[in-house]
């Protein structure tokens, strides 16, 4: 399995259609997918037939880019995803939002992975790979604004706040955070 990027304690992997039972456990947890606006289907014909060729598309179309299977390395277990696309294919940016060469940083991770640094330390890692090694000029991040835990893991990952606004589909306030390339 090709292995994208690993830190201390992860190794981020491309996903593959067998990854289906991953995602349906992951995707099942209310907690988890309580702020998520995308990809959240538990049905397994639906993300084996949906979001996973979607997926497996971004890496053919953007090298370096797309989801990440996450995996905690000491246990080998699957703990869940990171996103680093254009920001220009994110749903909920308006087009005005972005800039071609904005990269969209995201992640899920199971429950009982939460506040153990996980989501940061894959942060930190993508960021410095978009920057040092893929050319990204700026890295963007959107939560919904009482999606504390989110924000707080963007600005322990270098990110800062840059807009609020109303998602169109939600209604709800969101936070655009950014990072600009030095």
């Amino acid at each position: 399995m090709h292995t994208f990027l690993e830190t201390e304690r992860l190794a981020l992997r491309q996903f593959t259609l067998e990854d289906v039972d991953c995602l349906v456990e992951l995707n099942s947890d209310p907690d988890v997918v309580r702020f998520a606006t995308i990809d959240k289907q538990v049905d397994p014909a639906s993300i084996q037939t949906q979001i996973l060729p979607k997926w497996l598309q971004h890496y053919e179309d953007y090298e370096g880019y797309g989801f990440w299977a996450a995996i905690e390395k000491s246990s080998q277990t699957f703990i869940g995803w990171f996103l680093f696309r254009p920001a220009v294919h994110a749903p909920y940016f308006d087009p005005a939002l972005a800039e071609p060469t904005d990269i969209e940083l995201g992640y899920r991770l199971r429950k009982d992975s939460w506040g153990h640094g996980y989501a940061t330390e894959g942060s930190k890692a993508l960021i410095q790979k978009g920057f040092s090694e893929l050319g990204a000029k700026r890295i963007l991040a959107v939560v919904f604004s009482v999606n504390v835990a989110s924000i707080r893991v963007l600005e322990k990952s270098g990110l800062h706040l840059d807009m609020q606004f109303i998602d169109k589909h939600t209604g709800q306030e969101v936070v655009l955070y950014a990072l600009n390339h030095c």
